[in-house]
C-alpha cells in the first residue's frame, strides 16, 4: 500500500510535533545517538545500521544525514508507521516489517554481515523482561566485535524515592513544551483515522492489533540484561529526567 509524498510528510511532520511532549530533549537525544555511531564507525566508508522500532523513519532520516554512506535497515511492526517512512524517508533506510522479540524475527531482516550499532528510540521499554533478555542475546549475534547496542529511552531508577524524583523532573521539562504543542498521541491517531489515504492501512493495522503496554524495567535491570546476554559494559551517556541515551558494548 503506497502513499503519496505530500500525505507522508504532512502525517510525519504532525508525528514530529506531537513526539515532542513525550520524549524531553527529543532533538537533543538523536543527536547523542547520532554521536555514539559517528564514533564507533569512523573510518569505515559505509557503516552498517539496524534501527529497532523507526516509526515513520525519524532516527534513520537524521543517521542517513549525519552518515550518507550508512547502510540503515530499519525495523517496525506498525504497517501504517513503515508505509509513511518509506514514502516520507525512502532513501533513508530499507525498512522490514517484524515484530521485534518474536521467533526468527531477525532472519527477516536480511543481513548478510554484521552490524556496527544497533539503534532503538522508546521502543523497547514495550518488551516484557523475558522476551527483553532474549532479544539482547538476539542482538550479540547481529553485531561486529567492538559494535554497539544504543538504547534511548525512558528507564525506571531503582528506589521510590530517587525513581519518583527523575520522573518528576522529566514530566515537569515536558509539560513545559506542551505548551506549544497542542496536539497528543490519542489525537494524531484519532486525525490519521480520517485521513482518506491511509484508510486500508489503518484498517490492516487495526487488524494486525499493533497496540502497546509499556514494560517498567528499571535502568540497573537491563544493565544485568545485558550483560547475562553478552554484552561487555554498559553505561548511560546521557540523562534528562527518567529519558536515558543507555549504550553498551558487544566485546
Amino acid at each position: 500500500m503506497n502513499v503519496s509524498m505530500p500525505t507522508a510528510q504532512m502525517w510525519v511532520d504532525r508525528w514530529e510535533r506531537q513526539q515532542q511532549r513525550y520524549a524531553f530533549d527529543r532533538e537533543e537525544r538523536f543527536t547523542v545517538v547520532a554521536d555514539v555511531v559517528e564514533h564507533v564507525t569512523a573510518g569505515r566508508s559505509a557503516p552498517r545500521v539496524l534501527d529497532l522500532g523507526c516509526g515513520p523513519g525519524s532516527l534513520p532520516a537524521r543517521l542517513a544525514e549525519r552518515l550518507p554512506g550508512a547502510e540503515i535497515v530499519a525495523v517496525d511492526m506498525d504497517p501504517l508507521l513503515l508505509a509513511l517512512a518509506r514514502a516520507r524517508h525512502p532513501d533513508a533506510a530499507r525498512y522490514v516489517e517484524a515484530v521485534i522479540g518474536e521467533p526468527g524475527w531477525t532472519s527477516t531482516l536480511g543481513l548478510e554481515e554484521p552490524v556496527d550499532a544497533v539503534v532503538s528510540t522508546t521502543a523497547l521499554h514495550y518488551l516484557p523482561e523475558h522476551l527483553l533478555h532474549s532479544t539482547y542475546a538476539e542482538l550479540t549475534t547481529l553485531l561486529r566485535p567492538g559494535g554497539v547496542l544504543v538504547n534511548a529511552d525512558h528507564l525506571a531508577q531503582e528506589g521510590t524515592g530517587f525513581a519518583e524524583i527523575t520522573e518528576f523532573v522529566g514530566t515537569r521539562r515536558a509539560e513545559r513544551r506542551r505548551a506549544f504543542d497542542h496536539e497528543d498521541w490519542e489525537a494524531w491517531w484519532a486525525a490519521v483515522e480520517n485521513e482518506p489515504e491511509l484508510t486500508a492501512l489503518c484498517a490492516e493495522r487495526r487488524k494486525r492489533k499493533t497496540t502497546h503496554s509499556g514494560c517498567s524495567i528499571t535502568l540497573g535491570r537491563h544493565v544485568e540484561l545485558l550483560a547475562e546476554a553478552g554484552f561487555g559494559p554498559a553505561s548511560p551517556v546521557w540523562q534528562v529526567g527518567d529519558s536515558y541515551v543507555l549504550v553498551a558494548i558487544r566485546p
